[in-house]
């Protein structure tokens, strides 16, 4: 089986095929859809993740320059189409994003996909299709992180998204992985282009929590073997295995963990940032 990827999202597929081709060659792929243009990305190993799915498709042949001539001109259609699409939808009242349009590579099958708060019937939209294919739509609703994977965007970091351009799947974000990670809790800061929690948060979560087992909770009480000073551990730093000590006399300590002491029965390590 060989890996392939779609236009507009970086998700590899296992697809089945009789006959080798170099990474970055485009493709025609007969997928559940319809015949779609792919670009190759090398062959499906034993311990892919793809290879344990079942296939998603056939790879019937390399692309002619008339498949990429045909896919070409159906883009430009399509981007069309959702210019006209958002213009009707405006003016028919509907409060829906048309986020994108996509044909097959035989112009059978138009999906298009939408945002919208609330539940809409966009049949009326139909008859604005018409006028420029035959095409079966489908309707697809997306939300706003798989809107971020289709079209793109540039995240804080001043790159693009990782969603649009490698991650595999858009696992679940929660806010537990920035105050374990000492983050501020601002929403600005944490948010993604699109609107969500930023899906960098999981990449270094596991080494945190890994680091947090040596630290104590926040709030514990403890004392500094070094200077016998007792107080409240106030925050964590698990990058330097250190904390910050609040002691009773009203200093502010910065204090390794080998030299903290917990007190019995006042908190324990182990404990989790936030805790």
């Amino acid at each position: 089986m060989q890996l392939v990827r779609y236009p507009r999202s970086p998700a590899l597929h296992a697809v089945i095929s009789e006959q080798s081709y170099p990474s970055g060659t485009p493709v025609v792929v007969q997928g559940q859809r319809g015949p779609e243009l792919a670009y190759t990305r090398g062959e499906a190993g034993a311990g892919s993740p793809q290879a344990s799915q079942p296939p998603a498709g056939q790879l019937l042949r390399a692309a002619s320059p008339e498949d990429l001539a045909q896919a070409e001109r159906l883009s430009g259609l399509a981007e069309d189409i959702k210019w006209s699409l958002r213009a009707q939808a405006r003016a028919q009242g509907l409060a829906v994003k048309i986020v994108s349009l996509e044909f097959t590579l035989d112009e059978a099958l138009l999906t298009l996909r939408y945002s919208a708060e609330d539940r809409l019937d966009l049949r009326g939209l139909i008859a604005e299709v018409r006028s420029y294919t035959q095409a079966r739509v489908n309707f697809a609703a997306v939300g706003a992180r798989e809107q971020a994977v289709t079209l793109g965007a540039i995240g804080a970091c001043g790159r693009e998204n990782c969603s649009s351009r490698f991650l595999q799947e858009l696992p679940p974000i929660t806010i537990r992985m920035a105050r374990d990670q000492q983050l501020p809790l601002n929403p600005d800061k944490l948010s993604g282009p699109c609107g969500r929690l930023m899906c960098c948060l999981q990449y270094e979560h596991p080494m945190y929590l890994e680091l947090l087992r040596d630290l104590p909770r926040r709030g514990a009480h403890a004392c500094h073997t070094g200077s016998g000073a007792c107080g409240k551990v106030t925050k964590l730093h698990p990058l330097t295995a250190q904390v910050d000590l609040a002691t009773e006399n009203g200093v502010l300590e910065h204090v390794p963990v080998s030299e903290l002491e917990v007190q019995r029965g006042k908190g324990k390590r182990g404990g989790r940032a936030g805790d």
